[in-house]
């Protein structure tokens, strides 16, 4: 499971860091591009600070140029002669500034970045700052005064990258990295496709695909659409993904395939032309094309793929490795160098299915080293549960060679799925003011021996606080049924395009189960299913059937929601909303039923944005949310929350480790008194015998 859900959050970190912007693209190969990553804002406090920021270098670029765009402003109190900004490309220092004397502007330096320090994937751009406020030059040591010391970096900054992109090679796998990146997705370049007029078999191996694709996309921030084949929707579409049965595809692409008996197999081919390349998807059989669209959903062996076309039959196994919850989970593999005086952190990143909170008696062991040269009166190490400081510890001139942390995780910090453990070192020199420290730079070093013991249960509670539960669990689709509108336009399918993007970016197996239904399937049919139902009141049955059950509910019209017990809805306004609405399932106990609604397509879409992306997620809590046009979001809880009751003394009892191993010592030394007390009582009862 680790090693899945690192590599789930390394692409979580990178997503949350870049924050793409608008950069512009162009979509023939070979012609010059600019991609722009807009940092996040930062400052730079104290004396000696820095801060990291991250970009992106996919393997298909051909870089020209790189520019890092600095936006700043410094503190009023800033000595320019003695202040300076280093910038470090992946470690290496290539470029030194002075912050300059124009304190009450924004500054902008356009600084080139070494190509030759650049590296294909995630490359790290470290801004290191002294900013003086005090003149030390008649040797007087005088503490340092932080809080003048400050250089403020805005958003505004970023990485210019100029670059040509190298055609689509000839292999699948080559194909995949092209559609998985970037520019390619943030310019909407990127597609997946059904038949205009397929069938709900096709729709479930294109979602298949779809959840695995999104699960690896490099840009969470832009969803992957799913559409209908059809010539409005192909413009602008350069790379195509395209699932369907053989009878459904059109008939020149069905010319150029390299297989045409397709009864108990399932083809994966690539075809190339001069303005597009299309991955076709294809069998005669339902089933195998199912198959076939979880190979797509599998990254592993997307990537293993050599060759331009791929046969899928019975025996091919194509199901990701399963998820196992482990309880230990190693900080870091080798190790962990953190190095520079004052305060320096690393962050390490836990992935945990979305339904699973920490429970009591999860622990941290943290192993540690650090450089003897430290001020042992001001440093100390400090960790934080998503910047939540849990514990810290003073480090010592004793402990230096091997130190160690052992922390509580406080369970109160009501975590749930993935976090972050950050290790937060303050490494202070003595008399860092007067003296240089080019032959004593400090460093800290955490073990490959450090390590999380976690305990966990259970979330479920049917609330979007815990989304994606019900429909995914422990990181697998969970028995999902989505049922569709009568008719389908673009909104649908961008609505379906939103909802299981999201859920791909969580989804770490490809080996659930997701079925598409007509709003005339039986009830029995969706009784031990996940239900989504997509529509309006108006064409979607289980919508109007279910409508008193809802907590937004429809008019006697079906035109536009009532007011209920926690807002008031004027009659015009509740036909201009879109709602989603999560309730228990009607049809099985202990299942969830999510109605994405409103009065058309339109807010039917506006309404699945909400769950279309990490970043608006946070938006809703409880069971139900309403969203209009202009964005305007309200979330409620309309479920009674439950009292919780205490857990019984047995249950809290045996959850502690250290409890049972002392009761078990205490119940062995009181059976060797209780044996020892047996034996004396029946040699004093021989003795007055005899």
């Amino acid at each position: 499971m680790r090693k899945a859900g690192f590599t789930a959050w390394v692409i979580a970190l990178i997503v949350a860091l870049l924050v793409p912007g608008a950069g512009t693209l162009s979509a023939a190969p070979g012609v010059q591009k600019t991609y722009e990553t807009p940092m996040s804002e930062t400052s730079l406090l104290g004396t000696n600070a820095y801060a990291q920021q991250f970009f992106q270098v996919p393997d298909y670029w051909n870089v020209e140029s790189a520019t890092f765009r600095l936006d700043y402003k410094v503190s009023q109190l800033t000595l320019n002669d003695l202040s300076v900004v280093t910038l470090k490309l992946n470690g290496k220092p290539f470029y030194t500034l002075k912050p300059g004397t124009e304190t009450n502007q924004k500054v902008t330096r356009s600084i080139g970045l070494p190509l030759e320090y650049l590296k294909s994937g995630v490359n790290e751009l470290t801004i290191e700052g002294v900013i003086q406020t005090r003149n030390n030059s008649d040797q007087m040591c005088v503490p340092s005064q932080d809080q003048g010391s400050w250089l403020q970096i805005f958003d505004s900054s970023g990485v210019d990258v100029k670059y040509s992109a190298k055609p689509v090679g000839a292999s699948i796998s080559d194909f995949n990295r092209h559609f998985l990146g970037l520019d390619t997705i943030q310019d909407g370049q990127a597609g997946v496709f059904v038949p205009e007029e397929g069938d709900l078999n096709e729709m479930e191996a294109a979602v298949y695909a779809l959840s695995g694709l999104t699960g690896v996309s490099q840009d969470a921030s832009h969803p992957i659409p799913l559409l209908p084949y059809q010539t409005s929707n192909l413009q602008g579409k350069t790379l195509r993904i395209l699932v369907a049965l053989s009878q459904h595809l059109p008939a020149d692409i069905r010319s150029k395939l390299s297989e045409t008996a397709l009864q108990d197999k399932a083809l994966i081919q690539l075809i190339q032309s001069d303005t597009s390349s299309l991955l076709v998807v294809t069998s005669d059989n339902a089933d195998l094309l199912k198959k076939a669209g979880r190979f797509i959903g599998n990254p592993a062996l997307m990537e293993q793929l050599q060759g331009s076309s791929k046969l899928v039959d019975e025996s091919t196994e194509v199901n990701t490795p399963a998820q196992s919850i482990s309880r230990y989970f190693p900080l870091t593999d080798s190790g962990d160098k953190l190095t520079g005086p004052s305060h320096r952190e690393k962050s390490y990143y836990i992935t945990l299915p979305s339904n699973r909170s920490i429970a009591e008696a999860s622990k941290l062991s943290l192993d540690f080293r650090y450089a003897t040269n430290l001020d042992f009166d001001r440093s100390m190490v400090t960790v934080l549960v998503n910047n939540v400081p849990i514990g810290s510890k003073k480090l010592s001139a004793e402990l230096a060679g091997g130190d160690n942390l052992e922390l509580t995780i406080p369970k109160n910090l009501g975590i749930s799925g993935n976090f972050t453990i950050t290790t937060a070192f303050d490494l202070e020199i003595k008399n860092a003011v007067c003296t240089g420290n080019q032959d004593q730079m400090p460093w800290a070093f955490v073990s490959k021996d450090s390590v999380l013991q976690l305990n966990t249960k259970d979330r479920t509670d049917m609330l979007f606080n815990n989304y994606p539960y019900p429909f995914l669990r422990d990181g697998s689709f969970n028995r999902v049924a989505v049922v569709l509108p009568q008719t389908q336009d673009n909104y649908t399918y961008a609505a379906l395009s939103n909802l299981f993007n999201l859920m791909g970016q969580f989804a770490a197996s490809n080996t659930g189960e997701i079925r598409f239904y007509k709003d005339d399937v039986k009830e029995s049919e969706l009784k031990d299913r996940q239900i989504i139902a997509i529509g309006s009141y108006a064409d979607n049955r289980y919508i109007r059937e279910n409508n008193d059950k809802l907590y937004f509910q429809y008019d006697k019209q079906g035109e536009g929601f009532l007011s209920n017990e926690k807002i008031s809805i004027e009659e015009g306004y509740g036909k201009r909303i879109g709602t989603l609405q999560l309730i228990d399932s009607p049809y099985g106990k202990g299942h969830g039923f999510l109605a994405i609604t409103g009065s058309s397509s339109e807010y039917v879409y506006l309404a699945s944005k909400l769950v279309g992306n990490a970043g608006s997620l946070y938006k809703i809590f409880g069971d139900g949310a309403m969203v209009d046009k202009d964005g305007e979001v309200h979330a409620f809880r309309f479920k009674k929350e439950a009292v919780s009751e205490a857990p019984a003394v047995v249950t809290q009892v045996l959850e502690r480790g250290d409890v049972v191993s002392f009761m078990i010592a205490f119940m062995l030394v009181l059976a060797l008194v209780l044996v020892s007390l047996v034996l004396l009582v029946r040699k004093h009862r021989k003795k007055r015998r005899g």
